[in-house]
């Protein structure tokens, strides 16, 4: 069985920036346990598979060692292929996932991500985040991940975690962030237990972020980067109960996976 496999730089302008992600379209779900094991074969933040579906696709996404019931990155990386690669005509396009009905549309040059907002409500800081980060933040949140608010950006910037510390964390991961003189604020997104020690760009991370965000700063639309080793920066807006995120994308790598029966038994 061979299946089509991209590999896109997502939120990024040109290559060996923003966040790689790889892309399998399928007629049909394979098991689990092996877009699980094609997903650690990857070795990327995120693996994205979907199949079609009445409304438009379903689309799943796997970490190295874990599904995932959100991912930013992966589902743009999912729409460029759709629309620059396989020739999507629509203008809008819908996938069902674990997180409800997220959609993809074309902006200009952009590609913007129409997901579900998820406020963060205040909560104490957990020991582990702070020996995990080796320096307390001024305010803790929390949704699907921590949210660590800093000070500064060099704050933020010269955070060296303590991955083993950060497992042990009940929830997802962690996002730093802090406000920042060139754009609204900066960020770094990190979760080792997931497989993935710092995370070069973050979609769904925004999705908390931007009720923060926008609260604090009076503003519905902002601009944010997250300050990883790739980076990668992102447009956002607050509307209602959604958070639409806009970025570029470009694509590395198209190829085949050669799935063998043996694999798959």
């Amino acid at each position: 069985m061979k299946l089509s496999i991209y590999q896109v730089d997502a939120f990024a302008e040109k290559q060996f920036e923003g966040n790689p992600a790889a892309v399998i379209p399928l007629e049909k779900w394979l098991p689990d346990s092996v877009m699980q094991a094609i997903a650690e074969e990857n070795n990327l933040a995120e693996t994205a598979f979907f199949v079609p579906s009445k409304s438009g696709y379903h689309i799943r996404w796997f970490t190295p060692n874990k599904e995932v019931k959100l991912c930013g990155h992966a589902t743009l990386a999912s729409a460029h292929v759709l629309f620059n690669i396989l020739g999507c005509k629509e203008e809008v396009l819908s996938f069902g996932s674990l997180s409800g009905e997220l959609r993809v549309f074309r902006n200009g040059n952009l590609l913007t991500l129409d997901f579900p907002k998820q406020s963060p409500s205040v909560c104490s800081t957990p020991s582990e985040l702070v020996t995990g980060l080796g320096i307390a933040p001024l305010e803790c949140l929390k949704h699907e991940d921590y949210l660590a608010v800093f000070e500064n950006e060099d704050e933020v910037l010269g955070l060296t975690p303590n991955h083993a510390a950060l497992s042990k964390l009940d929830l997802r991961g962690v996002i730093a962030t802090a406000p920042s003189s060139q754009f609204d604020f900066i960020v770094r997104f990190f979760a080792p237990k997931y497989g993935i020690p710092e995370d070069p760009v973050t979609g769904s991370a925004y999705t908390q972020l931007m009720p923060y965000w926008s609260g604090r700063l009076d503003k519905s639309k902002l601009r944010a980067k997250q300050v990883s080793k790739r980076g990668g920066q992102l447009i956002c807006e607050l509307k209602g109960t959604r958070v639409l995120i806009s970025g570029s994308s470009v694509t590395y790598m198209e190829g085949s996976i050669d799935i063998r029966s043996s694999s798959v038994c």
